[in-house]
């Protein structure tokens, strides 16, 4: 119903904004907590669970004894779920959504079936138990045929003919006469190695060398998907059990050991190793996609090859990147910034600062006027009038000119969407003066408010 009728019926009623992509990350996450019950969870769209407990209901205690344990860590976590249990999967997902018992002693809903009497169990559900269409369901309501039982009781050819095949296979789903396989989730890629030493080590040129040995582990197994790594973990274990970390941020997705090992040195120069390190772990806490670039005309790529001519983006130098990582890994990477162009006629708004770890080099820098080299917040200038052409002599800074040349004027008009208060004074009219004493100017007018500034110097 709307939102409207529903609050006429429920005047507390508390609504909350859908965020389908944050639900599937949670049901995602639930189902692998759920592996700690049976190794075989899968997905039940859209909001739901199937585990497949065969072989594993003993060490729990028994299936009912499953669902119970199960149930009450649902409910301590704060989540209120419906469980299902019977033979088949199509029984479990029918008691699970429509079952009118407990499910699980803790207040959660659903239903369990007895190995053998999953007919029984079935029997007084309704047919939307059977994970029907909508219409299809209302058609057996229409025939009175309302339960599943009322489904057992009539022969298969008829229903067949007249609601379609769809039919009697799930009904034969749920009794358990027809085969569905569950479809584990995939184990997340762990882009993680390790090495467990039988003797302690302390030397700085050992660790290195172990760490090149962890590098060229890792980097095959990243290179193998495609993917770069971004954020690296060198976990050290000592012999009293603590933990030595050197983290590292890259300023481009790297899978090159001989590039990412030196940006250890430093790390590695300031541990600690008391009285000995005998594992080391080496961790990708970040990775991104690496799709292949090409490099030249000829259709060379990093990886391989191309179709001649195909468009690329600018490729990024790899020492620039090695450098921004060096200096990114002192200061921060989000302060190593570039300039990237901007739409805006607005001289301090047609560019922008973006991280340049982040940030690709952009080739559509277009200005259709010279501007100066140095740009800086207006200043103002003492002229002796107040008049709309270039002074012949002004102070700026402290420092008697004369102007030599002048270029202009450059009308622009401020942006009337935006309320800039360094553009309340209106209308500015630009102007590029040349002075006797060797400065070079970008000195402009205020119209409305008669008055002259200074905004950027040419080279």
């Amino acid at each position: 119903m709307a939102a409207a009728d529903a609050r006429a019926l429920c005047p507390g009623l508390v609504t909350r904004p859908a965020a389908p992509e944050a639900e599937a990350r949670f049901l995602a996450m639930l189902a692998r907590w759920a592996t700690r019950w049976c190794p075989w969870v899968g997905l039940e769209a859209p909001d739901g669970l199937v585990l497949d407990l065969t072989g594993a209901a003993h060490l729990h205690g028994g299936e009912a004894a499953t669902l119970d344990r199960l149930g009450a860590s649902l409910a301590r976590g704060g989540i209120t779920a419906r469980l299902g249990l019977a033979d088949s999967r199509g029984a479990a997902w029918a008691l699970a959504r429509h079952g009118s018992g407990d499910g699980n002693g803790g207040g959660n809903g659903g239903g369990r079936a007895r190995p053998g009497e999953t007919r029984a169990a079935l029997a007084p559900l309704p047919v939307e138990a059977l994970r029907l269409d909508p219409e299809t369901a209302a058609g057996l309501r229409r025939m009175g045929l309302e339960t599943i039982g009322h489904l057992l009781e009539q022969p298969r050819a008829p229903l067949a003919r007249r609601f379609g095949p769809g039919l009697v296979t799930r009904l034969d789903q749920a009794l358990g006469t027809r085969g569905e396989e569950i479809s584990p989730l995939p184990e997340p890629p762990r882009d993680a190695v390790r090495m467990t030493l039988p003797e302690p080590i302390g030397l700085k040129d050992d660790l290195r060398g172990l760490t090149a040995r962890l590098l060229g582990r890792l980097c095959a197994t990243l290179a193998a998907r495609e993917v770069g790594a971004r954020s690296l973990r060198l976990t050290l274990r000592r012999v009293d059990q603590s933990d030595l970390q050197v983290e590292l941020r890259l300023a481009s997705p790297m899978v090159e050991p001989a590039r990412i090992l030196p940006l250890f040195d430093r790390g590695i120069e300031d541990l600690d190793a008391g009285f000995g390190i005998d594992q080391l772990r080496l961790q990708a806490t970040l990775v991104e996609p690496m799709p292949p670039r090409q490099l030249t005309q000829s259709g060379l790529t990093r990886r391989g090859l191309t179709q001649s001519g195909s468009a690329a983006p600018p490729a990024r130098s790899a020492a620039l990147d090695d450098l921004v990582t060096r200096i990114g890994n002192r200061i921060g990477l989000e302060n190593v910034q570039r300039l990237l162009p901007a739409d805006s006629h607005i001289p301090e708004r047609a560019f922008l600062r973006a991280p340049f770890a982040w940030s690709e080099p952009a080739t559509g820098w277009f200005a259709p006027r010279i501007r100066p080299l140095s740009l800086f917040p207006p200043e103002p200038v003492e002229t002796p009038g107040p008049g709309p052409h270039p002074p012949r002599r002004f102070r700026w800074r402290r420092m008697r000119l004369t102007t030599l040349r002048a270029t202009g004027p450059e009308r622009i008009a401020p942006e009337w969407w935006l309320d800039d208060p360094g553009w309340r004074r209106g209308l500015r009219d630009y102007w590029r003066i040349e002075t006797r004493e060797g400065r070079r100017l970008w000195l402009y007018f205020t119209p409305q408010d008669p008055g002259w500034f200074a905004q950027g110097e040419f080279a």
